[in-house]
């Protein structure tokens, strides 16, 4: 894959927030001119897609990609990266539709990366500090970092915050053959993602740690209304075990079979929908090509 000289698109996957998404907030983003917006919605069952729809009405920076069944937020992702790597972007990332993440951090991570050649993956830390504001409850924080901590071992690396809802990444062709196949955790993915960068694959060299840098954030909020639930921890933290065993027995050949070449190649695109295509919000097949 050349060099990319495209655009910076950040992928917002979107279950049933009908009542959480800042619709102000979210164009007021998209005006900045640094990024362009790619909402998923994943088989929303509110009206989370007329949400969307006057969102991309509103803004030629803001596009929506229905898919016709809930299919979990890694999926949600990961088909949104795909169609944004497809489509040509430089830079791609993932943000939450909560916003817990101010927008103006979510450039400043932009702005990180654009201006370091030498990273492909800048991550937003919540790191709490003299300076900063981070609100979030004692609980979850006890309970992220005893989750980070067994992201680290998994990972062999140490790594503060994996679970923050604000990452950018250059497009390479280890970063598009790591979206070769689906993740195997809906809740674990942005270690599994990790994983992937870090151990390459058969069609694409692994990146060095030093690719990768966090960033502490300046403000974040915890948002109420999280969809994750004990069982879905649980099997996060069984996910985590999968990657470590993986990291340990696997040869990085082994690891996201994928290559750049097949997760670009044309026949395989999914259905993009475009800022003024309506159909993307009537629930039909997003991979059913019309006539």
């Amino acid at each position: 894959m050349s060099a990319p000289s495209g655009p910076t698109v950040i992928v917002v996957p979107c279950y049933n927030e009908e009542r959480r998404i800042d619709e102000r907030a979210f164009l007021a983003l998209a005006s900045t001119g640094l990024v362009r917006l790619l909402f998923v919605d994943d088989g929303s069952t509110d009206g989370t897609g007329r949400v969307l729809a006057r969102l991309a009405d509103a803004s030629e920076a803001v596009e929506v990609y229905t898919l016709a069944e809930n299919a979990g937020k890694a999926e949600a992702v990961r088909s949104g990266l795909l169609v944004a790597v497809r489509g040509g972007a430089a830079y791609v990332g993932y943000y939450d539709a909560d916003m817990a993440t101010p927008p103006d951090e979510l450039l400043r991570l932009t702005r990180t990366l654009h201006g370091r050649p030498d990273l492909d993956g800048v991550l937003g830390s919540r790191v709490a500090r003299l300076g900063s504001t981070i609100q979030r409850g004692v609980l979850r924080h006890y309970l992220g970092r005893a989750y980070a901590t067994a992201a680290s071992v998994a990972l062999g690396i140490t790594v503060y915050d994996t679970q923050c809802g604000a990452k950018v990444f250059r497009v390479n062709d280890t970063f598009a053959a790591s979206l070769a196949e689906p993740f195997r955790s809906s809740w674990a993915l942005d270690v599994e993602l990790l994983h992937r960068l870090l151990r390459g694959s058969s069609g694409a060299p692994a990146l060095p740690v030093t690719a990768f840098e966090e960033v502490p954030l300046e403000t974040w909020r915890d948002v109420p209304g999280s969809k994750m639930r004990a069982g879905a921890a649980v099997s996060a933290l069984l996910d985590l075990v999968v990657i470590a065993r993986s990291r340990i027995r696997k040869a990085p050949g082994d690891v996201g079979a994928g290559s750049a070449a097949s997760v670009l190649a044309p026949q395989l695109p999914p259905r993009h929908r475009g800022a003024r295509d309506r159909s993307r919000v009537a629930g039909d097949d997003p991979h059913r090509e019309r006539a």
